[in-house]
């Protein structure tokens, strides 16, 4: 019996080095100027290839910007293929949105920049399926809550827009959604709260605040300020880590601002 499971064993060992066989693959980037109507436009796209997590990554971005113009209409497409499968075969997973800059962050995430406009926001998607966890409207945050070992988390959060879909989230008192992930899965989402409808308009206005996130092994630490000519009057919001998730019941909050655990 154990001469048989040593041969299988062989067998597959073979015929997974077998498999996977020599390939080239080559793209090329692009770049457009025109004048149409007195406007300067350019366009360009880009094709560059990555490694990571035994996965190789086809990410494109095509851009369209009108000189003088706010904002950009960009589109970026992530493709990933299992290390030494040809690139003629189907990828394991395509992703297309509205965006620019796709980014691997800790070798288990993927970034796209969303924010096109004036608003900064980013989604984020698992790097080894391509399925997509959360948005964040600051910079994605990493941490290791692990001394002896790299244990990587992240940390987000999310602003809902006027039209979210979730009904849940267009309550007017709602200021937005804390998120504690692994590179696998959500672990944990926070809604934050204020009890003036009218502050919290504000405090998730992206035209009429800004916002900061700190990650630590110990605590995430929220800050939201009101933009000028407002006076910034900063809320702050601190939920400690313990035990792998967010320790809602000891977050700390400026007066009148809560934390209440929440799921989608």
């Amino acid at each position: 019996m154990r001469a048989f499971l040593w041969a299988a064993a062989c067998a597959l060992t073979i015929f997974a080095q077998t498999s996977k066989k020599p390939f080239q693959a080559q793209a090329s980037s692009t770049i457009s100027y025109g004048v149409q109507g007195g406007a300067e436009t350019v366009q360009i796209s880009n094709v560059w290839y990555e490694t990571a997590a035994r996965l190789l990554l086809r990410k494109t971005t095509r851009t369209k910007e009108t000189i003088g113009d706010k904002g950009i209409e960009a589109t970026s497409t992530v493709e990933a293929w299992r290390l030494g499968v040809d690139l003629r075969e189907k990828a394991l997973y395509k992703i297309a949105v509205e965006g620019v800059d796709p980014r691997i962050v800790g070798g288990d995430l993927l970034t796209i920049s969303r924010g096109l406009e004036e608003t900064e926001w980013w989604s984020v998607y698992q790097l080894g399926s391509g399925a997509h966890l959360f948005d964040t409207y600051t910079p994605l945050q990493q941490a290791s809550i692990a001394r002896e070992t790299l244990k990587p988390r992240y940390a987000g959060l999310d602003v809902p827009a006027d039209d979210a879909k979730d009904a849940r989230l267009k309550a007017p008192n709602v200021v937005g959604v804390l998120v504690y992930a692994s590179g696998e899965r959500v672990i944990r989402e926070a809604l934050i709260t204020s009890d003036d409808p009218k502050r919290a308009t504000i405090l998730r206005s992206y035209a009429d605040a800004s916002r900061t996130l700190t990650f630590t092994p110990q605590n995430v630490t929220v800050s939201i300020s009101q933009n000028y000519p407002s006076a910034p009057a900063t809320v702050t919001i601190t939920v400690p880590v313990a035990r792998d998730d967010l320790d809602i019941a000891r977050a700390r909050a400026s007066g009148g601002i809560h934390v209440t655990a929440w799921k989608r």
